[in-house]
């Protein structure tokens, strides 16, 4: 949807093509809702999962951030767009992506204070790139960071206050890639069914 979305003013038979496969999955799963529940993934604790996809768009080489944030086993907010500035390099691709989150992050957990539901803890938000979390972790400049816009360095203010802990998680394990990537049905059915999307009983 979110491709498909960016040639609405102007679309192709490819576009029409894809929105009619899109209609169909819509029409073969009207049963599945969103199911919170407090027993399932450690009661309401707030958890994420962010990604990117570097240079995706081969017309503008800007890449496509995502993240989706669960509670009780069900997800409450995400995001799909595409970055502001063009990345140069995968890990900084996915900072960005991961700064993107972390501010969604830091409204998440007001929100859930005023709902009585306080995070005691750090927000887990899991990120696939190894260089991205460092980079997050580690205040020291780093000569391959200097060109990276300050407001994205905004996550490691969150990681020193023990707001935020980015933890890495396997590619094949990256639940946000549900909202931008092409994957096999077992792999969406998997990670659609962990988002909380379950069919009725």
């Amino acid at each position: 949807m979110n491709l498909v979305a960016q040639f609405g003013s102007n679309p192709g038979i490819a576009h029409l093509e894809a929105a009619k496969c899109i209609l169909h999955y819509l029409k073969g799963t009207i049963d599945p809702n969103l199911v919170l529940d407090r027993r399932m993934k450690g009661g309401f604790d707030l958890v994420g999962w962010t990604d990117s996809n570097w240079a995706q768009d081969p017309d503008d080489c800007q890449s496509t951030s995502r993240f989706a944030f669960d509670v009780g086993g069900g997800v409450i907010s995400w995001s799909s767009k595409k970055q502001p500035t063009i990345a140069m390099s995968s890990v900084e691709a996915k900072y960005i992506a991961s700064a993107n989150a972390t501010k969604e992050v830091v409204w998440l957990r007001m929100l859930l204070q005023e709902l009585d539901l306080p995070q005691t803890k750090a927000t887990i938000i899991h990120a696939d790139n190894q260089g991205s979390i460092a980079l997050a972790h580690n205040p020291v400049s780093h000569s391959r960071a200097k060109h990276i816009d300050i407001q994205h360095h905004f996550i490691r203010e969150r990681v020193e206050r023990g707001e935020v802990s980015l933890n890495y998680v396997s590619t094949k394990e990256m639940m946000a890639d549900i909202f931008t990537k092409a994957l096999p049905c077992e792999s969406f059915e998997k990670f659609r069914t962990n988002l909380g999307v379950l069919r009725a009983t």
